[in-house]
């Protein structure tokens, strides 16, 4: 059993990859073996979690995760526990090996109720596994409230009751707060939904057991993985480590091309211009004397990464012909990606990009994704994975799609989904920071993908790093500072 965390590189299989490999590994074992394998993984997992339990609610379903359930409860009973099953469906109905763990755990002398203990010291939920189709209602929505408000901890058998396992969309409303510590014991196989959109509220901690069974299926994603950090040379000097321009900062939104710029000088790159499009903006910044300020119409941008877009507003269209046509790497972000998703003639201009060998990485937040799919944003939420891989495939390169859970895609790769990272990035300027972070990424030599997802893991590592009594703002973050890493 692992508990997986941001350091973790591991395949992540959807519903029908995880449906295959469970119908192997049954074949190859006796009848009931998974389940109980299941059942014994839930048990050990609950007496670590609360070892000094009295009273254990496992709430079981009518499908074989309530099968799991059963299980665990009879297992739980073997060890000293008090579990009390309450049942939603016809035990009668059960499928073959739920029914087998039901009667084991009647067998032992697990107590069954028609409601939930009034008192309890942590809850199983084991009511709706990877199958679910339909939001839960009525007494099990009733009964998955409880759990989530209480102060006892929850522990979600494969999947979170309600969650979708693919794309991280979760059917229980109104969304729940965490009352108490939430985990998750994902088995067989890691589901993309426990690490995207609002699978990691629901999940909480996530834990794996693979149940003694490998995995012989091509992973539908992978997590992202902690990046190699390489030493510099000493026989090295600034020309080394490239180039990074950012083109940005419209009259009055001078901030975010800075944030991006200062983000690309403290992520590495050897030199960083700024190349305001306000006409009016000043040419130096006092806090950052080493950043070196250019009109957009002087840079030489065929030796250049360019960071494109952050606080571009509408001025960014003008200029955005001839970076799309002549920037060496791009990374494009915010209204650069606003101009693109209305300009058809840009999006021809990007997807020629990789023809001609230019790397390029697209960072938009879901509303920006929304507008260059043609889609709404709560489209884009609800099929994260799908979203980035389209627009990976449309305008043929690197996507970051923002958000809990970012998902880097790129033609030909295997998406993966950041699991580091939390809600302490939601403030203004994280975004420009994450693009000049991945500019300086690009400006070393570092192909798209691998710049995409080195910037974002570091990203995410950093804001999990930030201390507590510090607060988290975009400038501070591009510093790198108040950080452990």
């Amino acid at each position: 059993m692992q508990r997986i965390t941001s350091e973790s590189d591991a395949p992540l299989f959807d519903i029908a990859a995880t449906r295959r490999l469970e119908h192997v590994a049954a074949a190859a074992l006796p009848p009931h073996t998974l389940m109980q394998r299941a059942g014994h993984a839930v048990a050990r997992l609950a007496m670590a979690l609360a070892p000094d339990a009295r009273t254990i609610w496992v709430a079981c379903g009518p499908g074989n995760n309530g099968g799991d359930g059963f299980e665990a409860a009879a297992q739980l009973q073997r060890h000293g526990f008090h579990p009390v099953v309450t049942h939603l469906g016809d035990a009668e109905r059960l499928p073959a090996d739920a029914r087998a763990s039901f009667k084991r755990a009647r067998a032992e002398g697990v107590a069954f109720a028609d409601s939930p203990p009034p008192v309890y010291d942590l809850a199983i939920d084991a009511l709706l596994g990877i199958g679910a189709v339909r939001p839960p209602e009525g007494v099990m929505a009733e009964w998955l409230a409880r759990m989530h408000a209480s102060p006892a901890p929850l522990l979600s058998v494969d999947v979170p009751s309600g969650l979708d396992a693919d794309t991280g969309a979760w059917g229980v409303a109104p969304p729940f707060s965490a009352a108490g510590r939430r985990c998750c014991l994902t088995l067989l196989t890691r589901k993309p939904g426990l690490f995207t959109a609002q699978g990691r509220d629901a999940a909480g901690e996530v834990w794996f057991d693979d149940l003694g069974c490998a995995a012989g299926e091509t992973p539908t994603a992978r997590l992202n993985e902690r990046p190699i950090d390489r030493p510099r040379t000493h026989a090295s000097h600034k020309g080394s480590y490239g180039d990074v321009a950012v083109i940005g900062g419209a009259p009055g939104m001078a901030g975010a091309a800075l944030l991006a710029a200062s983000a690309a000088l403290h992520a590495g790159a050897g030199r960083v211009y700024v190349a305001p499009l306000d006409e009016t903006a000043a040419m130096l910044d006092m806090q950052h004397p080493e950043l070196m300020f250019r009109r957009p119409a002087a840079l030489e941008m065929a030796n250049l990464s360019v960071v494109c877009g952050c606080g571009g507003a509408g001025a960014v269209h003008a200029v955005l012909p001839r970076v799309l046509s002549t920037a060496k790497a791009l990374v494009l972000d915010a209204d650069a990606l606003n101009a693109i998703a209305h300009d058809a003639s840009l999006q021809a201009l990007l997807r020629q990009r990789a023809a001609r060998g230019l790397g390029t990485v697209l960072t938009p937040h879901p509303l920006e994704a929304a507008r260059l799919l043609g889609i709404d944003a709560q489209q884009v939420q609800a099929h994260r994975l799908q979203a980035a891989m389209s627009m990976a495939s449309r305008f043929a390169c690197t996507v970051v799609l923002k958000g809990s859970g970012t998902v880097i895609a790129a033609p030909g790769e295997i998406p993966r989904i950041n699991f580091g990272g939390n809600a302490r990035l939601a403030t203004a300027g994280t975004g420009d920071v994450l693009a000049g972070m991945v500019g300086a990424g690009l400006a070393v030599g570092e192909a798209a993908h691998a710049a995409a997802c080195a910037a974002v893991w570091r990203h995410g590592d950093r804001a999990d790093h930030w201390p507590e009594d510090r607060p988290l703002t975009a400038g501070a973050l591009a510093h790198g500072c108040c950080a452990s890493t």
